[in-house]
């Protein structure tokens, strides 16, 4: 009979120290977290210049873009849409505006270097996955997004060469 009036109170006693924790767990996140985006939010997204215009070395093959596709439809699909056009679930439940990869226009003015870094680290609200697809992975995701919006990478910009200079030679003396 006594075993309930004692019971109860050891479990508040057990059990406050558990709340008291979670309150100062959901607390301390949200400082944290508003310190750590505010400096990305500061910051302009911007692709490396070594990236810019280069264009893909990797070559395509069946393999490699069916593997591809795989990825996009574990990791890509859910924002993307299954077919690229950028209504995936996720896209429609967070209402977010995300490019059309169907569209050539979408793509077209973007160099295989910048699609790899965005693919890569990322960029807005989309998480990189340079931690989990590399190197040669991360080109055939450049592939697959270039059949998707059957664009080719824009053509780099032409080198900057100095105009040709007329010397003329200097007087020769006439032969005799």
């Amino acid at each position: 009979m006594l075993k309930p009036f004692l019971i109860v109170p050891a479990l508040f006693f057990l059990g406050a120290p558990a709340l008291l924790q979670q309150d100062q767990a959901t607390t301390a996140p949200a400082s944290t977290a508003a310190a750590s985006t505010t400096p990305q939010a500061a910051t302009e997204f911007k692709v490396p210049a070594d990236l810019i215009g280069k264009i893909n070395p990797v070559k395509p093959t069946p393999e490699a873009l069916a593997k591809a596709k795989q990825f996009y439809g574990w990791d890509c699909a859910m924002c993307h849409g299954d077919n690229g056009d950028g209504k995936g679930d996720v896209a429609a439940e967070q209402k977010l505006t995300i490019h059309n990869f169907r569209d050539p226009d979408s793509l077209a003015k973007m160099s295989d270097g910048e699609l790899y870094y965005i693919i890569q680290q990322g960029k807005g609200k989309m998480p990189g996955d340079g931690d989990r697809l590399k190197g040669d992975g991360i080109w055939n995701m450049v592939i697959l997004l270039r059949k998707m919006s059957n664009t080719q990478a824009p053509a780099p910009a032409p080198a900057q060469t100095p105009a040709p200079t007329t010397a003329t030679a200097p007087a020769q003396a006439p032969a005799q």
